[in-house]
């Protein structure tokens, strides 16, 4: 999820689409929140590992 955030938020800075940026942004923030839960061994949804 990390990188499909960083590969939309590069290609909306290049193309200058707002909304890929936007979306790239949001995948980017979620996807370290759950990689930062999921390493300090927290249950995320019932699930203790996320793939």
């Amino acid at each position: 999820m990390i990188i499909l955030g960083i590969v939309l938020l590069v290609i909306g800075l290049i193309a200058k689409i707002s909304i890929l940026t936007t979306i790239g942004v949001i995948l980017l923030v979620v996807g370290a929140v759950l990689a930062i839960l999921g390493a300090t061994g927290r249950a995320i949804g019932g699930r203790n590992h996320w793939y």
